[in-house]
C-alpha cells in the first residue's frame, strides 16, 4: 500500500462525541479556509469501502458505488458523521477521496478532542509530514475545537 502526506484546500475541526475516543472527532471541511494536513493511501475501491464502513459503524459487505462522489464531487450515504464521500481532486492519476459528515463547522457545535486523540493525531502529523513537536502543535492549535482548549505548549508536550 502506498501512503504519503498529502494536503487539500479546507479545514479539520471537532465536533460530535466520540465514544472510542472520548472527545469531539476530526471532521473536514472543504469550505473553510486554510489547508487540511493529511495522509493519502493508494486503496482500492474494495479497501476504502471497508474503511469506510467501519468509520460509519456499518458492517463491511459490498463495495461502495463511487459513480456519484466521482461525477459530482460529493455523494451523501447518510446523515451522521463519516458519512458523506466527498473527491477532492486527484494524485499520481487516482481520485483523492475522503469521508466526513454532512453538515459544515458553522453548522454544529464544535468539541474538543481527547488527549489520546489528540496525541495519535499528532504522531500520524509528525510521522507522515515529517514536522517536529512545535510544527504539529501549531497546526493542531489552530483548528477549530482544539484553538482555546488545548495551549500550543501542552500539544507540543504530548509529542515528547
Amino acid at each position: 500500500m502506498k501512503i504519503a502526506p498529502h494536503s487539500m484546500p479546507g479545514a479539520v475541526y471537532f465536533a460530535t462525541e466520540s465514544a472510542i475516543w472520548t472527545g469531539g472527532r476530526a471532521l473536514y471541511d472543504p469550505t473553510l479556509p486554510g489547508t487540511a494536513a493529511g495522509r493519502a493511501y493508494l486503496l482500492t475501491v474494495s479497501q476504502f469501502s471497508d474503511v469506510a464502513a467501519q468509520e460509519m459503524y456499518r458492517a463491511p459487505s459490498t463495495d461502495l458505488d463511487l459513480t456519484r462522489v466521482l461525477t459530482t464531487g460529493r455523494d451523501e450515504l447518510g446523515p451522521g458523521r463519516y458519512e458523506t464521500l466527498l473527491h477532492i481532486g486527484d494524485r499520481e492519476g487516482s481520485p483523492v477521496l475522503t469521508f466526513t459528515a454532512p453538515w459544515s463547522a458553522s453548522e454544529v457545535e464544535w468539541n474538543p478532542p481527547s488527549k489520546v486523540y489528540l496525541r495519535m493525531l499528532a504522531e500520524g502529523l509528525r510521522e507522515s509530514h515529517g514536522w517536529n513537536a512545535q510544527e504539529v502543535a501549531r497546526y493542531l492549535g489552530g483548528l477549530r475545537g482544539v484553538e482555546g482548549h488545548w495551549p500550543p505548549d501542552t500539544l507540543a508536550a504530548l509529542l515528547t
